[in-house]
Order: structure tokens, then sequence, then C-alpha cells
């Protein structure tokens, strides 16, 4: 039975490495759009903000974050950033589908995307509570201490 558990535990933790890899090369993949064709984000900015200063702003946060998620000392605050990222992005997905033009093409593809955005929530969320996990564990096998954080005899 022990060789058992033992072997889903680690199925079960290289399914964990997949998804999170997968979530960070699309992110890296996503933030590369938006410097390669800016154009097709300005309309789901909202009209009155700097379309072009956000839509690079975000593709370079996006880009970072899905390059965090594939280290180690990182993945904790890029996965809680992809998460805020994600949950930013719910309410301009939401107004697309009131909008006369949607962004997304029509109004059937723009309520489409609502529940992928909220996919995309979950899966950003398993990927950060994953980091926690790892991250907790990490910090009780080195006795509470930072990385690289010496013990100093008093």
């Amino acid at each position: 039975m022990c060789g058992n558990k033992l072997i889903l535990i680690r199925i079960m933790k290289l399914n964990t490495t997949w998804l999170r890899n997968i979530f960070g090369v699309l992110m890296i993949l996503a933030g590369i759009q938006h410097f390669r064709d800016p154009a097709m984000y300005g309309p789901i900015i909202p009209d009155g903000l700097p379309k072009e200063i956000i839509t690079y702003f975000s593709g370079a946060v996006e880009f970072l974050l899905g390059v965090g998620l594939f280290f180690q000392r990182s993945r904790l605050w890029a996965g809680f950033g992809v998460l805020i990222l994600m949950i930013a992005f719910l309410p301009l997905h939401v107004a697309d589908v009131f909008r006369d033009a949607p962004a997304m093409g029509s109004k059937l593809l723009a309520f489409l995307r609502l529940p992928v955005q909220f996919l995309l929530i979950g899966w950003a969320w398993w990927v950060y509570k994953d980091a926690r996990i790892m991250h907790a564990r990490r910090q009780e096998k080195s006795g509470g201490r930072a990385c690289g954080q010496q013990l100093t005899s008093k």
C-alpha cells in the first residue's frame, strides 16, 4: 500500500509541475504578444486610459510573472501576482460583454470568454496555493530560515 501511495504522490507532483509550467509558458507568450501586436489589446482597455502604456506594462508584467513561475525562489510571489492579474482582468472581460462592439469580436465570443477567465483564475489560484504549500515545506525543513540564511551560535 505504501508503494502505491508513493507512486500517486509522484504522479501528482509531476502533474503539478506540468500544469504550473504550462501556465508559465502561456503567461510568457501572452506577455510577448502584447509587444508583437499591441493594437490587439487596445479595444479591451477602457477609453480615457493610456492604452499603449497599459498594454506594454501588462505585457511586461505577464512575461515576468510567467518566468517567475519557473524558479523556486520567485514562484510564491509570481503565483500570487498571476492570481491578482487574472482577477484584475475579470472586470475588463465583463465590461466587454456589455459593449456595443466587444473587443473579442462579437457578443457571443465576449460572453464565452468569461468562463475562460474564471478557469484562469482557478488555475492561478491552484498554482499559487501549490507554491504556498511548497514554500511552507521548505521553511519547515530549514527551521524557518530564509534561503541562504545561516544559523548563528550565541
